[in-house]
């Protein structure tokens, strides 16, 4: 496969995340949280703070999409091993711990204002271990990337 074509399919993956987003965002996580305001009409003080909640968290997630976007970009123009890229996948990195421990943090808050159950904090540390995974492995990503641009840098060089 051609570096603008990969890079093209890359950029449809990105696209079409994005549009998943904002309308998980929009509608379902709303939607949800009607269908439990109705359900649970003792909870439903707590519908704004939780989807404000949600949508402050799902705005890293965002800014690492444009990221990628960047990082599709320079591998269209055949710099996929290059510092610009590694380091956007360090602010990747940075953006997914960070998300990941402001989501735990958010939900313990809401715990003890009594606008959260023990159940749903234990269900979220799933969210917060998959945000960890993605930051642990965009780290070894950028890491790899550095490298193979000090080795691409020196080959260059040699040539």
């Amino acid at each position: 496969m051609e570096q603008k074509t990969f890079a093209n399919l890359l950029k449809l993956v990105i696209i079409g995340t994005g549009i998943f987003g904002i309308f998980i965002c929009v509608y379902v996580l709303p939607a949800c949280g009607d269908i439990f305001r109705k359900m649970y009409p003792e909870f439903s003080y707590a519908y704004w703070p939780w989807l404000i909640f949600l949508w402050i968290a799902a705005i890293p997630c965002f800014c690492a999409l444009v990221f990628g976007w960047q990082i599709a970009g320079n591998i269209a123009k055949d710099k996929s091993f290059s510092m610009a890229n590694a380091n956007l996948m360090k602010w990747i990195t940075w953006m997914a711990a960070g998300d990941s421990a402001f989501f735990f943090l958010g939900n313990v808050v809401l715990l003890f204002c009594n606008m959260n159950h023990p159940g749903i904090l234990f269900i979220s540390m799933v969210v917060v271990f998959a945000g960890i995974a993605i930051a642990v492995a965009a780290a070894c990503l950028s890491h790899l990337i550095r490298k193979a641009a000090v080795l691409q840098d020196q080959s260059d060089l040699t040539i």
